[in-house]
C-alpha cells in the first residue's frame, strides 16, 4: 500500500491551491481527480481583493494579472459596488476564467512536486487513531495510507457523502444559465443584470471575440443534472433580452441554481472539507471560488504545523470555527441577492431603495467589503484591534532593501515583524518554525478596511495565510509567547 501525508480529493481551484500550500511546507500530497482530465470549461469568471492578496502572498498572481481584465467594481444583486477606494493593492474584480486560474494552479502545484492524478475518484476510507486508508477507484484501483484526507471534490463530494457529513439547506428556486459565445452583432456596451419580465440578463466579456451571457429565470427550475444544450439557451436569453445578439460557435454551456447547502461540519477527525465540498450557493457576487481558495489557504498550513510536530491537534479545529462562519454569512448574501434579483414591481420598489443606500458609502463599503473578503476578522485575541485581520500589505524597508508586507509571506511561514531594530523579541525557542524581520514601516498607520486608520504596531505576529494572530503598539511584548503557542506550537524547551 502507498503511503502519503495528505490525500487531496478534487483537482480543481481550492485542492490544486491546498496541494500546493501543502508542498511549500514539505508535505508529501497525493491529488486525486475523479475525471478522466482536466475540462478546460471556463466555469466562474472572477476573483476579489482578498483572494488576490492570497495569491500575492505565494508569488501566484502575477500571471492571472496579465491574463484577466480590471474592473473597479463589482455588484450586490446586480446593483454596482464600486471598489476602487478600498485600502488594498487589488481595488477591483479580476475577470479571468477559472480555466486560466486552474492552469496556472496545476503548472505550480506540478512543479511543486503535486500533479493531479487523472481518473481516481475516491471511493471509501477507513480511519484510525494514527491515519486514513483511502480507496481509489478507476482505471488503477489502489490503496493510499494517509495521516489526513481532504475533500475539495465539489458540490456532490464523494468524502462529504462518505464521512457521513450532512449537507442542509435551502433549495433551487431559480435556474441561471450561461453561454460563451461569439456574437455578431454585441451590444455597444457591456452590462450586467438587465431587467427582464421573468428574470435578468447580462453580456460581459472575458477575452476579444468571446463574449460570456448569462440568463436567469426566476420562472423555471431545471433538474440537476439535466443538459442545457445551446438552442435552449438561445431561447431563454432571447425571451428576457428581446435579441440573441447574432450568438453563435458556443464553447461552453452550463446551467446553475440557487440552491444552498452548507456542511454540518468541516471535520470528521482525520477527514475535511474545503471548497464547494464544504458549501454551495446562488453565484451572486462571485463569492465561490473565491471562498474556497481562502479555505485552502486556512487549512494548509494549519495540517503543516500539525504534521511537522510543531502544533496540537487543537489548531486544525480551528479551521471549522474560522472559514465555516465565512461561508454561512456568504450562503447568507447570496440568498439576500437572489431576493433582490426577483422580477416584479415590489423588487422593483426595493432595489431603487436600495440603490438610494448604496450612495451612502459606510453601506457600499459594508457590504463591498463582505463581497471580497477583506472585513473577515477571525477571533485570534483582543489584544489589539488588528488580531484576526488580515496584515495591510504595506511598503517597508528592511535589511535587504524596499519590500512589501506580503512578499514576506512567499515561504509560507509565520513572521514576527519589528519595526525598531533594538527591539526584537527573544523568541529563541522558536527560531526554527518563525521568520523575525526587522523594517521600517513607511506610515505611522495602517489603514484597514472596515476598521480604519490605526496606529502601526511595534511588533506583530502574522500567521503564514497573511491574517495578524497578535499585535503590540508599544515595547511591551506581553501575550507573545502565547500567541506563539497558540498558533505556532509550544516552545522546544517544554517540547
Amino acid at each position: 500500500m502507498h503511503t502519503t501525508e495528505v490525500v487531496v480529493a478534487g483537482g480543481g481551484p481550492t485542492g490544486l491551491m491546498l496541494a500546493y500550500e501543502l508542498r511549500l511546507a514539505g508535505v508529501e500530497v497525493e491529488l486525486l481527480d475523479a475525471l478522466p482530465a482536466r475540462t478546460g470549461e471556463s466555469r466562474a469568471g472572477g476573483i476579489h481583493a482578498r483572494t488576490m492578496e492570497i495569491l500575492d502572498q505565494r508569488g501566484l498572481l502575477d500571471e492571472l494579472l496579465r491574463q484577466g481584465r480590471t474592473l473597479p467594481r463589482g455588484h450586490f444583486g446586480g446593483l454596482p459596488l464600486d471598489f476602487s477606494d478600498f485600502h488594498t493593492r487589488f481595488p477591483y474584480t479580476l475577470a479571468v476564467l477559472q480555466s486560466v486560474i486552474e492552469r496556472e494552479l496545476d503548472r505550480h502545484a506540478t512543479a511543486a512536486g503535486a500533479p493531479v492524478q487523472w481518473d481516481s475518484p475516491v471511493t471509501g476510507f477507513r480511519q484510525d487513531d494514527s491515519g486514513v486508508e483511502v480507496e481509489v477507484g478507476g482505471a488503477h484501483p489502489r490503496r493510499i495510507r494517509a495521516a489526513y484526507l481532504v475533500g475539495c471534490d465539489g458540490g456532490r463530494s464523494a468524502v462529504r457523502k462518505l464521512a457521513g457529513i450532512g449537507f442542509d439547506g435551502t433549495d433551487a428556486t431559480v435556474t441561471g444559465m450561461i453561454a460563451d459565445v461569439e456574437l455578431a452583432a454585441p451590444p455597444a456596451e457591456l452590462f450586467f443584470g438587465a431587467r427582464g419580465a421573468t428574470g435578468d440578463y447580462s453580456v460581459i466579456q472575458f477575452e476579444p471575440g468571446w463574449y460570456r451571457l448569462i440568463a436567469q429565470c426566476h420562472d423555471r427550475v431545471r433538474e440537476r443534472g439535466s443538459e442545457l444544450t445551446f438552442d435552449e439557451f438561445r431561447g431563454a436569453f432571447t425571451e428576457l433580452a428581446g435579441t440573441d445578439f447574432g450568438m453563435h460557435s458556443p464553447r461552453w454551456v452550463t446551467h446553475y441554481s440557487d440552491a444552498a447547502r452548507q456542511a454540518d461540519r468541516y471535520r470528521v477527525g482525520r477527514v475535511f472539507l474545503a471548497g464547494d465540498a464544504a458549501h454551495i450557493h446562488f453565484p451572486a457576487g462571485g463569492q465561490g471560488q473565491n471562498l474556497g481558495l481562502q479555505d485552502a489557504a486556512n487549512l494548509g498550513w494549519k495540517l503543516a504545523a500539525v504534521l511537522r510536530g510543531n502544533a496540537s491537534d487543537a489548531l486544525l479545529d480551528t479551521y471549522e470555527s474560522e472559514r465555516r462562519p465565512i461561508a454561512a454569512r456568504v450562503l447568507q448574501n447570496t440568498r439576500a441577492q437572489t431576493a433582490l434579483s426577483r422580477p416584479g414591481a415590489h423588487v422593483d420598489a426595493l432595489r431603487d431603495s436600495m440603490s438610494d443606500l448604496l450612495a451612502i458609502d459606510e453601506v457600499r463599503h459594508r457590504l463591498g467589503l463582505m463581497i471580497t473578503a477583506l472585513d473577515i476578522r477571525y477571533d485570534c485575541d483582543d489584544h489589539h484591534p488588528l488580531c484576526g485581520r488580515r496584515v495591510p500589505d504595506s511598503d517597508i524597508v528592511t535589511a535587504d532593501g524596499p519590500a512589501r508586507v506580503h512578499e514576506l509571506l512567499r515561504p509560507g511561514r509565520p513572521i514576527v515583524l519589528v519595526r525598531n531594530a533594538a527591539e526584537v523579541p527573544d523568541i529563541s525557542d522558536w527560531k526554527d518554525r518563525v521568520d523575525i524581520v526587522c523594517a521600517q514601516d513607511r506610515g505611522a498607520e495602517w489603514t484597514v478596511p472596515g476598521l480604519g486608520p490605526v496606529p502601526a504596531p511595534t511588533h506583530t505576529l502574522i500567521r503564514p495565510d497573511g491574517y495578524i494572530a497578535w499585535a503590540a503598539v508599544d515595547s511591551s511584548t506581553e501575550g507573545l509567547d502565547a500567541a506563539l503557542t497558540t498558533w505556532v506550537g509550544a516552545n522546544t524547551a517544554v517540547r
